[in-house]
């Protein structure tokens, strides 16, 4: 236990960020593993006391015995008699300390405490990368490729702050990926953080590109109203892959929100969709008015008129007769992106007249 062992302790944390104070518990918790390996009726092993000495750089394993008229346990006590032969001050009941040569724990003694300090050094991996993607849940993060398998779906290496292995992997799953996607190892990849998980083989990065949130994580980037909480985002409701309609709002009447995120000649809203692959993005605007939120929601249909239902959170709606397959849209995409944009259900019918 000498100045190397300080060092690698030292080394650990300025590589890995584990703290040696955590590091210190652990090797604690070795060196008594290892003690009570070799002395199986030592119990808990609460009779070990650990002392680290900064200045000197060692390490002392102190076995403390109890001083007792008969012995029953050799590991935790001492006879009165032989108590004395060392110390003659020794009375029933006082404590000894016996200082512990740990180069002579016995072998399966010493895999026991270097499992300890492993099994420790991996736990505090873990819960750093727990920590560091865990504040990064509902926000986009990238990744690079390093293997497709054959059901289709993707391993990403994620990128980190520097603070945790950069090797840390998620897997995007064929289900969260947008139709028509088709990655390659070595590609860069943008994914939305859904949730990190705890499991008992470390922590599970939940990813997706299919989440509406990416839609949104996307406008923040590249329109700064919406950064600074100039203009909202209020409801986003996608099919990935094919459409996605978002509703948007601001109370500076000198702004308009729709206008910002369409960005100059469409460069915001055309970025939006070069990361989507060629996604449409409907953008409108939000209205406190249910009817006229739902109006502007089945753009690019007009619609001649709204009836709220009375008892249900539903409408009906009326739009020209030669507008109608526009308002409902291919397979009813159009009506039923309304529909969760604004929390409604909507009946559309045309204009006979």
């Amino acid at each position: 236990m000498n100045a190397e062992f300080f060092d690698a302790i030292d080394a650990i944390e300025r590589e890995k960020g584990i703290p040696k104070t955590y590091m210190r518990e652990k090797i604690t918790q070795a060196l008594a593993a290892a003690f009570r390996r070799d002395n199986p009726g030592s119990g808990t092993g609460e009779n070990i006391v650990i002392d680290w000495d900064d200045k000197k750089k060692t390490i002392r394993v102190v076995a403390q015995k109890q001083v007792v008229e008969e012995v029953e346990n050799e590991s935790v006590q001492i006879s009165l008699q032989a108590a004395r032969e060392i110390d003659a001050k020794m009375e029933i009941d006082d404590i000894m300390s016996f200082d512990v040569q740990t180069r002579d724990f016995g072998r399966i003694a010493a895999q026991t405490a270097k499992q300890v300090i492993i099994q420790g050094i991996r736990e505090a991996e873990r819960g750093m990368v727990f920590q560091e993607f865990t504040s990064k849940e509902h926000e986009i993060i990238s990744g690079v490729v390093t293997q497709v398998d054959r059901q289709g779906g993707v391993i990403l290496s994620l990128s980190g702050t520097g603070a945790v292995d950069e090797k840390t992997e998620a897997i995007l799953g064929a289900g969260e990926q947008v139709p028509g996607e088709r990655f390659k190892e070595g590609d860069r990849v943008r994914v939305y953080v859904v949730e990190v998980r705890r499991t008992q083989r470390g922590p599970q990065i939940v990813i997706s590109r299919t989440h509406q949130g990416l839609v949104k994580r996307l406008f923040e980037l590249e329109v700064p109203e919406i950064a600074e909480g100039v203009v909202e985002i209020r409801s986003v409701s996608r099919e990935a892959g094919s459409r996605t309609k978002m509703a948007v709002w601001t109370n500076d009447p000198n702004i308009d929100p729709i206008g910002a995120c369409v960005g100059p000649r469409g460069s915001r809203v055309n970025a939006v969709v070069d990361e989507l692959n060629g996604e449409k993005v409907d953008i409108v605007k939000f209205n406190e008015n249910p009817a006229e939120y739902v109006s502007a929601a089945l753009a690019p249909a007009t619609v001649v008129s709204v009836e709220m239902l009375e008892g249900v959170k539903g409408c009906r709606v009326v739009v020209p007769f030669d507008q109608l397959s526009l308002a409902i849209g291919k397979e009813g995409q159009n009506v039923r992106l309304a529909a969760r944009l604004t929390g409604m259900k909507i009946d559309i019918k045309a204009d006979t007249l």
